[in-house]
């Protein structure tokens, strides 16, 4: 294994960061996209279903097979494997968001309107807040699954560490595969360590747990 980063170095530099590129663009889309959506659907039960129920489907697909999709449309290369990984973060985003703004006590949002907030401003500064944590967690569980789905991205030449995976089994050799591995779990879980970090600088202070 010290000959596959000795004899790798500089295609590992370069393999993580087209790797984590891609997976925190699709991230940062699945969050810009889910969160607004989670809150518009925790106001709205019935569409609520019928989207979640979409975004269900949507993830019990193959992620060869989405990546395959998106080859006729958008071709080979990042931008397919960004948008087949976008898909496929937003379950957890969103799901999270609308469990998250539905547990907040009803109490509390009336006693913000109450208060003389509009409806928006009970939103941003009291249920928000208060869904913090559920949201982040759905944030972070996303995150692990799309840099670990980020490895099928090499099949349609979009790069990344899956590059090393799929050579080591075409050549038959152990030390790319592991290798790879290693370096994937390695990204996920510093991502979701830093994801971590966010979440107890983003959650208010009443409501952090010692970890």
């Amino acid at each position: 294994m010290i000959a596959f980063f000795t004899d790798n170095s500089s295609d590992i530099l370069l393999k993580t960061w087209e790797h984590f590129y891609i997976s925190i663009i699709a991230l940062l889309l699945g969050v810009i996209f889910a969160i607004p959506l989670g809150i518009f659907l925790s106001k709205t039960k019935t569409i609520a279903k019928i989207v979640l129920a979409i975004t269900s489907v949507f993830q019990t697909l193959p992620s060869l097979a989405i990546l395959a999709i998106m080859i006729p449309f958008l071709g080979v290369g990042k931008v397919p494997a960004i948008v087949a990984l976008f898909i496929y973060t937003l379950l957890p985003i969103l799901n999270n968001t609308y469990i998250g703004l539905k547990s907040v006590n009803a109490d509390l949002r009336k006693t913000g309107i109450s208060m003389g907030m509009t409806p928006f401003q009970s939103i941003w500064m009291v249920e928000l807040p208060l869904a913090i944590p559920v949201i982040m967690a759905g944030v972070r569980l996303s995150a692990v699954y799309v840099i670990a789905w980020a490895t099928l991205a090499s099949y349609i030449g979009a790069g990344g560490l899956g590059d090393f995976i799929f050579n080591g089994l075409n050549l038959y050799q152990t030390e790319l595969i592991i290798g790879g591995a290693l370096l994937v779990t390695a990204l996920a879980l510093l991502t979701d360590f830093i994801l971590s970090k966010v979440e107890i600088w983003t959650t208010p202070k009443g409501l952090k747990v010692e970890k």
